[in-house]
């Protein structure tokens, strides 16, 4: 049984380029104050093929109940819609969390 929601950490070394680090230990840092047990960090790149359904699978894999990235520069600016329907999504800088959606029961 877990203790604290689970995280998953994103990022596209591309974006963080020589921060990757950093960013990494500012996802961990954030993930820790807001009380996520940081499971897993994703590194990609701009070549990775099928990039949301890799999100996904870790979030399915480890049961996460959020995403945090270090900017949404790292979903090309924007919050991915598929994302934020399985989970929240929580950014660094600016810090900010965008919630999943929640459909209502028919």
């Amino acid at each position: 049984m877990r203790h604290q929601p689970a995280a998953i950490g994103f990022l596209r070394h591309d974006v963080s380029r020589a921060q990757q680090r950093w960013d990494q230990a500012q996802m961990r840092h954030l993930a820790r104050r807001l009380g996520y047990d940081l499971c897993r960090t994703l590194v990609c790149g701009p070549a990775t093929a099928e990039l949301m359904e890799e999100v996904r699978a870790a979030i399915s894999q480890t049961e996460a109940d959020a995403v945090i990235t270090p900017s949404l520069d790292h979903f090309d600016g924007a919050v991915p819609d598929p994302l934020v329907q399985v989970a929240d999504v929580i950014t660094v800088s600016p810090e900010n969390t965008y919630a999943r959606w929640r459909t209502r029961p028919a």
